[in-house]
C-alpha cells in the first residue's frame, strides 16, 4: 500500500515519527510520497527521504505561498530541483477557500509549477479548493504535455472524469469515509479504477474512525477500506491496484 500524499514531516510527528513509521509497515503501508509545499517543508520532505527509505519526496508551492514574492519563490524552487531528486511538483493549484485576493498570483505561481513539471518530465500534484473550473481551465491548456493527480479530490464525479480525460488520476483520502460523504463515494464508486489512488493528507483529514484527531499514514487503509467496499472489491484487489498506479504515475 502506498501513502501518496503525506506531510510525516510536520511538528505534529516531532515526538513520535518512528513509532507512525512502525505503524506504517505493520499496517503493510510500505512507500510514502512525502509532499512538501513551502521552501522549508520542501528541505524537510528531502532531508527526511534520505534518513528512511520508506519516503518519496515531492517538491513545490501551494497556492497559500502565492504573494508578491511569488516569482522568487520559483526561482528557489527550480534551484532546489536542480539540485535535487523529486517523484513529482507540488502539492500546487489554487485556494479560494480564505478569499480571492490573490488569485492572479496564485495563477501565476500554478502556471510556473505546471511549466516546471513539463520541463522536468514530473507529474503535478495540484490542490484544488473552491476553484475547480479556474484550475480544470488551467490545466485544459496542457492537455497533452502533463500527468498528474488531483489531490485529496472532493469535487463531482463528473469533474473528476473531466481531470482524468486531462491526463490525470484521481486521489481520495479521509473524507470518502465520512458517512454524509456522497459525491466522494460517488467517485470513489465510479472513477475509473486504473485511474483512481489513495492518501491521507496526514496530519489533516482524519478518517471518520479517528475524525477531529491527528491523521497519520498508516490511516491509508481505512481509505482503501472504504473504496473496496463502496465497489465491492477485496481489499487485497484495491491495495494492488492502486499501488500500481502509484507507481506508474510517481515512478517509484
Amino acid at each position: 500500500m502506498i501513502d501518496t500524499h503525506s506531510h510525516l514531516f510536520e511538528d505534529e510527528f516531532s515526538d513520535d515519527l518512528d513509532q507512525c513509521i512502525s505503524r506504517c509497515k505493520s499496517q503493510g503501508v510500505n512507500k510514502i510520497v512525502l509532499v512538501g509545499f513551502s521552501e522549508s517543508t520542501n528541505n524537510k520532505a528531502m532531508e527526511l527521504s534520505r534518513k528512511y527509505n520508506i519516503f518519496y519526496p515531492t517538491a513545490g508551492m501551494h497556492p497559500c505561498e502565492a504573494d508578491d514574492g511569488w516569482q522568487k519563490k520559483v526561482m528557489i524552487l527550480q534551484d532546489f530541483l536542480k539540485a535535487n531528486k523529486v517523484y513529482a511538483i507540488g502539492e500546487c493549484g489554487l485556494d479560494y477557500h480564505y478569499g480571492k485576493d490573490n488569485i492572479e498570483n496564485q495563477k501565476k505561481l500554478f502556471k510556473a509549477q505546471i511549466e516546471l513539471a513539463i520541463l522536468y518530465d514530473l507529474p503535478l500534484i495540484v490542490h484544488m479548493r473552491d476553484a475547480t473550473m479556474d484550475t480544470y481551465e488551467i490545466l485544459s491548456k496542457y492537455k497533452g504535455m502533463l500527468r498528474g493527480v488531483m489531490h485529496c479530490y472532493s469535487g463531482s464525479l463528473e469533474m473528476a472524469n473531466e481531470f482524468v480525460k486531462l491526463g490525470f488520476y484521481i486521489s481520495l483520502g479521509g473524507p470518502v469515509t465520512f458517512k454524509n460523504a456522497k459525491e466522494s463515494k460517488r467517485v470513489a464508486t465510479n472513477i475509473p479504477i486504473d485511474r483512481l489512488l489513495v492518501e491521507t493528507d496526514c496530519p489533516y483529514l482524519a478518517p471518520g474512525i479517528y475524525r477531529g484527531k491527528r491523521n497519520e499514514s498508516s490511516y491509508v487503509v481505512y481509505v482503501a477500506s472504504e473504496i473496496a467496499k463502496l465497489r465491492e472489491m477485496s481489499y487485497e484487489d484495491v491495495e494492488k491496484i492502486t499501488s500500481l498506479n502509484s507507481e506508474k504515475l510517481f515512478g517509484i
